[in-house]
């Protein structure tokens, strides 16, 4: 049903494993396209559930059938409880991402796991999910999908920066929107401080007081993937097989691998902007609370980062899964070829309903 404005909830978990990001916005198309967060929780994994999403990636079969159906019950059961607590009653649609497991786009396939139907059988809800992957049968990456969200929602900046799991960029080209993933993030900085009994290094501190290896870091800067053309994403597929072994060779103190992997971090990802003062950089993501990490960016480059306030640092993906469902409940593209290498623009997503 066709409406200029709509109340949806929008569902969001990423590969470093911080927990499932909920958002109920408003969002309307009078005019041009404007939100508002209504609500927003963020609903933290039990050690059980982190467990089982990351070996979700060495499962196959029956096993990962039956993760997928849990996960599914899971993520309706937690946004169910979303609602109740929120006491919220006007919901037009629920659109949720789910949680990646593999993504190998040069291989034709990804993977997010959280079932649709028991989504909308627990809620009763009209759910939209599967995102990626008609993108990637369209001969595209399937992501970044966010940069649509960047182009509609957050046009006044001319950089859109996301510091998840991993980091990906989105800006205007040419009068079109580009964007891509540019390197892993806190997918290998939360691995490495697991061993110190930590989900996170808080702002960097730890980092902060370790050594730079000059060896580690010229092997990383020199990985091919950072040479190839766009569009291009990543996957845990890329971090297992490998960044981690390029890590672990080199037998480093923690304190030293997370100094060395954050300059790594902020050397590529300045590499893709433009040095100059003029310009501005908007950051989200769990990322921009790295104090460290965000220092070690300036200092590569002139262009301003701008830490917006925390519902946008922490829901912004939730945000635009939210308008991806909007878009796709109007039959409107919300997929750009220009970001992802399609062989056209579409409107992507599975809609389940009663």
């Amino acid at each position: 049903m066709k409406k200029s404005t709509k109340n949806i909830i929008g569902v969001m978990s990423g590969t470093s494993l911080d927990g499932i990001d909920i958002a109920y916005v408003k969002i309307n198309n009078t005019n041009n396209y404007t939100f508002e967060i209504l609500n927003a929780a963020t609903i933290p994994y039990t050690k059980e559930w982190k467990s089982a999403l990351k070996e979700g990636f060495h499962l196959s079969g029956e096993k990962l059938n039956k993760l997928d159906a849990d996960y599914g019950v899971f993520l309706g059961e937690t946004i169910q409880n979303f609602i109740e607590e929120n006491n919220i009653k006007n919901i037009d649609l629920i659109a949720s991402h789910g949680h990646t497991i593999y993504h190998n786009p040069a291989n034709n396939y990804t993977l997010q796991i959280g079932n649709g139907p028991y989504i909308t059988s627990i809620t009763g809800i009209k759910s939209i999910c599967n995102f990626r992957t008609q993108d990637v049968a369209l001969g595209g990456q399937g992501a970044p999908l966010v940069p649509i969200g960047d182009l509609l929602l957050f046009s006044e900046y001319d950089y859109c920066l996301n510091l998840g799991g991993f980091s990906n960029i989105s800006m205007n080209e040419n009068n079109q929107r580009i964007a891509y993933d540019i390197c892993p993030v806190n997918i290998v900085l939360n691995h490495y401080v697991t061993s110190l009994n930590l989900e996170y290094d808080d702002k960097g501190l730890i980092a902060g007081s370790g050594t730079i290896d000059l060896s580690l870091l010229n092997e990383l800067n020199s990985l091919p993937f950072y040479n190839d053309l766009k569009p291009k994403s990543l996957g845990y597929e890329f971090i297992v097989e490998t960044i981690f072994p390029i890590i672990d060779k080199y037998r480093l103190e923690i304190k030293d691998i997370l100094r060395t992997f954050i300059e790594h971090v902020a050397m590529q990802i300045t590499r893709k902007v433009d040095s100059n003062s003029s310009k501005n950089i908007l950051v989200a993501g769990g990322g921009a609370y790295n104090t460290f990490l965000i220092e070690r960016m300036q200092y590569y480059t002139k262009t301003k980062l701008i830490i917006p306030n925390d519902t946008i640092i922490n829901y912004k993906e939730a945000l635009v899964f939210a308008l991806l469902g909007f878009l796709k409940d109007e039959g409107k593209n919300n997929c750009l070829k220009s970001v992802t290498g399609a062989s056209k623009d579409h409107s992507s997503g599975i809609i389940y309903e009663f």
